[in-house]
């Protein structure tokens, strides 16, 4: 018997269309289990589906997503309020096609952060300075408020508000943008987004990210006595989406912007 969980924005619109799935999934046969799902049905936006990959971040390995938009169409799913039976339908006959996408990790001490969307080193506090370095070799010195190293998926985000690129479905790359870099006579970096292959290995090293937050998705994290930030594509950690028709990623694209 399949196991499911509802996770869903708590407006009026999505708690209503979670009553209805889970109805159609009981009758279904499948069984409720919040704890241990083999799907976890998301309703609401792109944001919510965020939190559900958090949620259930420990068991990547054997869980799907499977989302409904209430709103516009967003880039984690393929449906809207008003599709509501094709979408059911699709899930219930098999018809669903499992896509899996990369999750960006940070290792730091001896701690390990991983995101859909983006990684982030902030700080407001004061001109954050730091070496960056690609593939072990030193790439350039960073003076400003941070860095944003983004996903495909997360190309689309903050970062596309710090002016970097939109990287098309399907290429497996990762994005490093400034956030209000510092550039005079003195000191200069690079300026300008970079896209790289998704094996490449960044390294963040200052001698004091003290006032600076790593921030993961929607979650942020003190650097307090932090010297050295890893970021790469996880080799062991992936998302398991359920496509259930195929969407023009340009006509998503040209939907939302």
């Amino acid at each position: 018997m399949k196991k499911f969980t509802i996770c869903n924005r708590p407006d009026e619109q999505s708690l209503a269309l979670a009553d209805v799935i889970r109805i159609s999934l009981n009758e279904a046969g499948q069984m409720e289990n919040e704890k241990q799902p083999d799907v976890v049905f998301v309703i609401g936006g792109d944001g919510t589906f965020i939190y559900a990959v958090h949620k259930y971040m420990d068991q990547l390995d054997h869980v799907q997503f499977y989302g409904i938009h209430t709103g516009t169409l967003g880039f984690y799913t393929d449906y809207r309020d008003c599709d509501l039976e094709e979408f059911m339908t699709a899930y219930l006959t098999g018809e669903c096609t499992e896509i899996t996408y990369p999750l960006l990790e940070a290792v730091f001490d001896d701690k390990k952060e991983l995101a859909i969307n983006e990684i982030r080193i902030e700080n407001a506090a004061r001109t954050q300075y730091m070496k960056i370095y690609v593939n072990g070799r030193k790439f350039e010195e960073f003076r400003g408020t941070g860095i944003c190293v983004c996903t495909q998926l997360g190309s689309t985000a903050y970062n596309r508000s710090l002016g970097g690129a939109v990287i098309q479905e399907g290429l497996r790359f990762i994005e490093m943008t400034e956030i209000s870099g510092i550039h005079h006579i003195k000191y200069r970096s690079l300026g300008s987004p970079i896209v790289m292959c998704e094996n490449t290995r960044l390294a963040f090293v200052s001698d004091s990210f003290d006032g600076a937050l790593l921030g993961v998705d929607s979650d942020v994290i003190e650097l307090n006595g932090v010297s050295r930030i890893e970021m790469h594509i996880s080799s062991t950690h992936k998302v398991r989406m359920l496509r259930g028709r195929n969407v023009n990623y340009f006509d998503r694209l040209k939907s939302l912007f």
